[in-house]
């Protein structure tokens, strides 16, 4: 089971956190990931984050986002700076046992959340 929690107004420049708190996990291997819609839109990757540690950022979030696992909380983070209007989205997050790139076909098998909105005023 995932919760998101920490959308929320900002203005354009601005920052977010996002959390994502997971029911405890155990397997050998595993992704977590942001995926985001926005409205007549459809979802697409953000980040996503392995349990190597390996990370994958879409180029439109390359060096404003940042993505973190925290294990022993088992929560996911996605740290938002330099927002902009083209960042409001619901953002969802998601585990993955299989692929852990942006190509949100490849999530079929995935769990996710319910969702936290964001939303950027210019």
């Amino acid at each position: 089971q995932l919760q998101e929690s920490g959308g929320g107004s900002v203005q354009a420049g601005g920052s977010l956190t996002l959390s994502c708190s997971a029911s405890a996990y155990t397997a050998s291997w595993y992704c977590m990931a942001w995926f985001r819609q926005a409205p007549g839109k459809e979802r697409e990757g953000v980040a996503t984050i392995d349990s190597d540690g390996d990370t994958v950022y879409a180029d439109s979030v390359q060096a404003r986002f940042t993505i973190s696992l925290d294990n022993a909380k088992n929560t996911l983070y996605l740290q938002m700076n330099s927002l902009k209007p083209e960042d409001t989205a619901m953002y969802y997050c998601g585990l993955n046992l299989v692929y852990c790139g942006l190509n949100r076909r490849l999530y079929n098998q995935a769990i996710w959340g319910q969702g936290t909105q964001v939303t950027v005023s210019s």
